[in-house]
Formats: C-alpha cells, structure tokens, sequence
C-alpha cells in the first residue's frame, strides 16, 4: 500500500475533495455560538452566516433564496420531494403515480415516499438515455403526475436530455424532479436546471462538507409535505437546526465548483485520451461512450475481470477509482445501471459490473496514465497462459 500522499484519487463522483475555500469557510463558521433560531445577538450572527449561504447558493442557481430549502443531503432531498403530497396556498395537490429511471441511484430508483405500487421504473436505451417514447406513453395514462431524474448518472457519466424530458411532462401536466448533484462545475448547470419544476443537490459531490444539500422548490410555491417535521426551521419546509458551519462549506464550494465550469472542455480532452490509451493496451468496453456523458467520467468493463478486482488492484497500486456508486459499491453485486442498459440492447455483462474513474480540474494526464498501467497490466496478466507445474 502506498503513503497516503502519494495517491491519486479518481472517484469524484461518490464525493470530491473539500476544498480549501470550504474548509476556510466552515472555520470561520465554527467560531460562532449560538443556535440560528435565536433571537440574540448570537443567534442573529448564526442567521446571518446562514441566510448569506443559502443567497449564495441561490444567486448561483439564478433562483430567490425562499426557494432553496438545505437538507441532509441528496437522499433526504429525494426523499422529500418524491412524495405523492404536496401543499400550495390554495390548498393540497395530491400526485398519483411517480416515473423514474431503472437506471438512476436508489435515492431516486426507489420511489422515496411513494408505495411500490404507485410508482413505475421507466426502461433506458443501450446507452443509459430515457426511453421518451416510454415516457410519453407513461404520462398518456393519467394526470397529477411525477417524474424524476438524475440529470448525469453517478455510474457511467451519462447525461439526460432534460429539455427533452420536460418538455413531455409538462405538456402532459405534470412535474419534473431533477437530481443534479452530479453536474455542478462538470457542465452548464442552467441547461439542466431551467426545465425542471425542483431540483435535488448535494455538498460533498462539489468538494463541500458532507452531510448537507438542498432542494430548490418550484417557484408558484408548490411544495411536499415535509419529511422532516417537528420545528419551525426552513420556514416548516424542513425542521430541524441548521448547521451555519456547513452552510457556509457547501456555499463556498458550490461557488467555486460553479465557476470550474470553463474547465469542461480540458477535462473532456483528458477523459478521450485515457479512454483512447485503454483501448489500445486492453480490450475494455466502454459503457455509454455514445452518448452525452460527463467530461470527467470513464466507466468501463475489462472482459474476464470483475469490477471489484480491478479497484482492488487500483487501490493497492495507490490510486482510488470506484466499482459503481458509492452507495452500492460497498457490497460486491450486479450493477443495476449496467442490468437497466442490457435491458435497452447494450452488449455488457451485469455480473462484471462496472469500473468508474471519475476526476477533477486538478488531475492531469500523468495521474490518468498511472491508472492505464495498472488496468494494462491486470489485463496482459489474466491473458497469458497459466503453466502448471508437471
């Protein structure tokens, strides 16, 4: 095993490195006293660091702050909006069947509130990409209707044509939910952002603290019943006392991941020649290579070698890379991303899995050239013939 300052971290999609601006923010935070529900002049402090980090966060999604609700995280997040229960001034409204993605994270792939029986996983093409032709026969079925999904797959990198997406369901009626954890300073957030009626975000996946997120409400004032009942925080959207300290963490990385945006195009250059460099040293299969993907994302399949094997010897070569999503890889299993893309006609193999190397604005191309040699070598190793001893 190698010493922890010399490794190479590739997994920045289960969660990216705090940046020194979050840190620096949190540390300033942290020398306050006083709970932001207060009325004191420590409490007010408290509020103030806090409402200065959800205007930012606002300001940087061009939404009014009231609309931006903090939370746990992306799971809380999805739990909360996918709930048949909603509530507007003028009363109740009440969704009767939820669509998502058989592709998409467990956050949203499970329905959140919704029953088993009121909710229904839509089929994705060979490369990962809804099925419209399903959705819009979906939404054919009946009104007061949810939809829900990752505007980037966590797994492969693969995005959705949300405009297109939203284009059925509200023409139909209905509402869009759109994760977006995944697309903050990897590509334009607006093209993904405008379409959808609310948005689901994360801290930790833009290099802020983890255990804090957000949903943005539609902005008519539509909003679930809350998950999270009890006080009067988040102006009864979501009780519970905020923390300034990763408030100001998350701000503060979301700001900066913001403006990496002009990094895409570079990290698209290195992306293609990693990809171009294991193609020529293995027989690798890359999964969703043909269509829209993230610019800083590889998933792929190594014939023979099971995806646990490769991070294995990824990460006792120095060099962390991830099996599937950080919620799944933990436990050696079929990749659910993979199983949905076979369902859509792609020619992979659910039992391998799938490896994911995803990187950041800082990695360079010999960090990239680091991981070819280990995967090359894993490779040129299970093909050579085994001798066996007389």
């Amino acid at each position: 095993m190698t010493d922890r300052a010399s490794r190479i971290y590739l997994d920045h999609n289960a969660s990216a490195p705090l940046r020194a601006c979050a840190r620096d923010a949190m540390f300033a935070a942290a020398d306050l006293t006083g709970n932001p529900s207060s009325v004191h002049g420590e409490g007010r402090a408290a509020r103030s660091v806090l409402e200065s980090s959800r205007k930012t966060l606002a300001d940087n999604l061009d939404v009014a702050p009231e609309r931006v609700v903090l939370t746990s995280g992306a799971t809380e997040g999805a739990a909360t909006l996918l709930m048949p229960l909603w509530m507007k001034s003028a009363g109740e409204v009440r969704y009767e069947r939820l669509a998502v993605l058989d592709v998409d994270h467990p956050a949203l792939r499970e329905g959140g509130r919704f029953h088993r029986d009121q909710f229904d996983r839509l089929p994705v093409s060979a490369d990962g990409q809804c099925d419209l032709a399903s959705l819009v026969e979906w939404l054919s079925e009946g009104r007061d209707r949810l939809v829900a999904v990752a505007a980037a797959n966590g797994e492969t990198g693969v995005t959705q044509d949300v405009a297109a997406v939203a284009d059925q369901v509200h023409s139909a009626g209905g509402r869009l939910i759109v994760d977006a954890s995944q697309i903050v300073g990897r590509l334009p957030l607006a093209a993904f952002a405008k379409p959808a009626d609310a948005l689901i975000l994360s801290s930790h996946k833009v290099g802020g603290p983890q255990g804090i997120g957000a949903i943005v409400l539609p902005e008519d004032g539509l909003c679930p019943m809350p998950l999270m009942t009890g006080g009067a925080q988040e102006t009864r959207r979501r009780a519970g006392t905020p923390s300034p300290m990763l408030a100001a963490g998350f701000a503060a990385a979301f700001k900066a991941a913001a403006a990496e945006v002009s990094c895409v195009d570079s990290m698209a250059v290195l992306r293609d020649e990693f990809e171009a460099a294991l193609l020529a040293r293995t027989s690798a299969l890359i999964i969703g290579r043909n269509a829209p993907r993230l610019p800083q994302t590889t998933a792929f399949q190594l014939p023979g070698q099971r995806a646990e094997t490769v991070q294995i010897a990824a990460d006792l070569a120095g060099i962390a890379i991830s099996s599937g999503s950080a919620c799944q890889s933990g436990k050696v299993g079929r990749s659910v991303a993979v199983e949905a893309m076979r369902a859509g006609g792609a020619s992979v193999d659910p039992d391998l899995g799938l490896v994911r190397m995803s990187f950041g604005a800082m990695t360079t191309s010999a960090d990239l050239s680091r991981l070819i040699e280990v995967v090359a070598g894993l490779y040129e190793r299970s093909r050579k013939p085994m001798h066996r001893a007389a």
